[in-house]
């Protein structure tokens, strides 16, 4: 592989990327989107999320998003799940589970159970007739055109794509909930960030 190829390999994948991010408002359900920023910002409860693989490093980044925003919310490791961690559910939460293809064997297995304890089930996914999008009480599809890798596997742009859509949630819910500056300095004293929000 020369130089030039690295390069196209590089453009090609920034390029793909870019192009998922840029038609999400044309994709997504905005009337979904709605629906899901009233049910965050009136909860009781707190926002569970969970996800294998990538799509368990996007349900973190997405539980400290939406903790940084002052919604308390917590990542649910689906193997710890299965060996007790499920009991920090309570039926006024709501569980939001990210798997593309909405058949994740590790995920399934929560199902039934998060079905109990009466929370409400947010699917995230390509497929809404999945066991995942069939479990839900509201599905939200995410899908692309493609992943940028040779394969058309590697989960990238999906993952992207999640994320920034949920990065649009929390900003709405910034406004939804009269979130401030005075409490995101105190959620977030630290960094660069915390100097700029306390003046420092």
């Amino acid at each position: 592989m020369n130089n030039q190829e690295i390069k196209d390999s590089l453009l090609n994948t920034l390029t793909i990327e870019a192009e998922t991010i840029s038609k999400l408002p044309e994709t997504l359900d905005l009337e979904v989107l709605t629906t899901l920023v009233h049910k965050i910002g009136e909860k009781k409860g707190k926002v569970i999320v969970t996800g294998c693989g990538t799509s368990g490093a996007a349900a973190k980044k997405i539980v400290h998003s939406l903790s940084c925003v002052s919604v308390p919310a917590v990542y649910l490791n689906p193997a710890d799940a299965v060996h007790g961690s499920m009991g920090i559910i309570t039926n006024q939460d709501i569980v939001i589970v990210i798997s593309k293809g909405g058949n994740t064997i590790e995920l399934t297995n929560l199902l039934d159970s998060f079905k109990a304890q009466k929370a409400y089930i947010v699917g995230i996914g390509e497929k809404s007739d999945s066991t995942i999008g069939k479990y839900s009480d509201l599905f939200l599809k995410i899908s692309v055109d493609k992943e940028p890798d040779t394969f058309n596997m590697l989960a990238t742009a999906s993952t992207l794509a999640v994320m920034s859509t949920f990065d649009a949630i929390c900003i709405a819910l910034m406004t939804y909930t009269g979130f401030t500056k005075e409490q995101f300095g105190i959620n977030h004293p630290g960094g660069a960030v915390g100097d700029r929000l306390l003046g420092k």
